[in-house]
């Protein structure tokens, strides 16, 4: 493919907002070029084959909200195997070293449906308080589901998040998982498209007629640009803008952090599968949502991989520990449900796979979550039309009930390149 020097649209980013607007640009007939840092397409939607035998998801896994999710037909056109993980689930709860009891399991289930009914009335009816403010306290599973809904889920504690946000971007069921993966889905939907790898932008001159990207390969002009970098990588300062931005955006970008989610994998030593079946979830009751603790799905289509996930605050101090201190911690949490001795005889070592978003220059973050009083920061930030609407902004932060998925990047990818091309004329 012969790539154009001087396109109409500029993209900066290749992941899901990126390639949306990328093809948004080709359907209504203007030329584009997408640059991304990295040298891969996908961002945060990554798949990898090699260390586990099998396709493993570093970022994201599922495709949330599927009957609403632009993503799942273009996976079903694709011919991409969808298992609706819910259906084939089973919740493996463990309370110290025991397993929970039914009745037990049961009062989870009722904790969980008072988490979410209480913090619907409260967002519909209270300021936008911190999240932690607003949740139910005191019962014996409470602190549980604030540890799932904040760090697990959200990936910050509770008092970091806003409550109006948290409410509006609250995700359900069907959740699809591509047996392939959703960074394989995302690699395919770039196919055909225009895009260099491994050239970061440094500065976005903004100012004058066009837009500008200085990058280490030269200048690249454009008449507008559509910029999908994580609100981490912008509020860093990762790439500099000619001028300034406003203040709003500024602020948005301040009110839209993002927390860490971070993921590691094991593959099975032999044939013991620490009686989880597959595609269960193992969760333990904390006593704190401030807990550092882990959550498990296991197997996954029955391969020999188990993977856990620590989030939030705990997240971010085995990042700058490193990979060797996450895998450890991980043994730990298993050891508290099936033993240390049965952990190290179940699971190879050294073989576990840990994600880097925290460390990863061109994130700088799992997904983005909006802190107190920030609950309009999302759609100012997607709203945000600079050198007289030339210039957007894109990406899961951008998207208002979608956040932090696939899907609300690839739709706000497309709304933007829908808002540069009528900026075009």
């Amino acid at each position: 493919m012969v790539l154009p020097t001087a396109p109409e649209v500029a993209i900066v980013g290749a992941g899901a907002a990126g390639i949306a607007a990328a093809r948004e640009c080709a359907a209504l007939g203007l030329s584009c070029l997408v640059v991304e840092a990295m040298g891969r397409v996908g961002g945060r939607a990554f798949t990898e084959d090699a260390r586990l035998g099998a396709p493993f998801d570093h970022g994201a896994s599922w495709l949330h909200l599927a009957d609403a999710n632009p993503l799942v037909p273009l996976a079903r056109a694709l011919g991409l195997r969808l298992v609706d993980s819910d259906a084939v689930r089973e919740r493996r709860v463990v309370v110290g070293p025991r397993r929970a009891t039914p009745e037990e399991v049961a009062a989870l289930e009722a904790a969980m449906a008072r988490f979410d009914a209480t913090v619907a009335a409260r967002a519909a009816a209270a300021a936008d308080l911190p999240l932690a403010e607003a949740v139910p306290r005191g019962g014996f599973w409470d602190a549980t589901v604030a540890h799932r809904q904040g760090p697990l889920i959200s990936a910050a504690e509770l008092g970091e998040l806003s409550l109006r946000d948290f409410a509006a971007n609250a995700l359900g069921p069907p959740n699809l998982m591509p047996e392939a993966g959703v960074g394989a889905l995302v690699r395919r939907l770039a196919q055909g498209l225009p895009i260099r790898t491994g050239v970061p932008v440094a500065r976005i001159r903004w100012g004058g007629q066009g837009v500008v990207l200085d990058t280490p390969e030269g200048a690249l002009a454009a008449r507008a640009c559509v910029v999908t970098v994580s609100t981490g990588v912008l509020g860093a300062g990762g790439i500099a803008f000619d001028p300034p931005l406003p203040q709003a955006v500024r602020e948005a970008v301040a009110g839209l952090p993002l927390g860490l989610l971070t993921k590691v994998a094991f593959r099975a030593a032999g044939e013991d599968r620490l009686d989880l079946p597959p595609f269960a979830a193992l969760w333990r009751r904390v006593d704190s949502p401030e807990e550092a603790a882990m959550s498990f799905h296991a197997w996954p289509f029955g391969r020999d991989h188990l993977v856990g996930f620590v989030g939030g605050r705990a997240a971010w101090e085995l990042a700058r520990a490193g990979p060797a201190a996450t895998e450890a911690f991980a043994r730990e949490e298993l050891a508290r449900c099936f033993g240390a001795a049965r952990v190290a005889r179940a699971l190879r070592a050294p073989a576990a796979v840990v994600t880097d978003w925290g460390a990863n220059p061109f994130v700088r973050g799992a997904y983005s979550y909006a802190r107190p009083g920030c609950a309009g920061a999302r759609a100012a930030l997607a709203g945000a039309a600079l050198a007289g609407g030339r210039l957007r902004f894109a990406g899961e932060a951008c998207h208002t009930w979608l956040a932090g998925t696939v899907a609300g990047a690839w739709e706000s990818g497309r709304a933007a390149a829908r808002a540069v091309a009528a900026a075009l004329g």
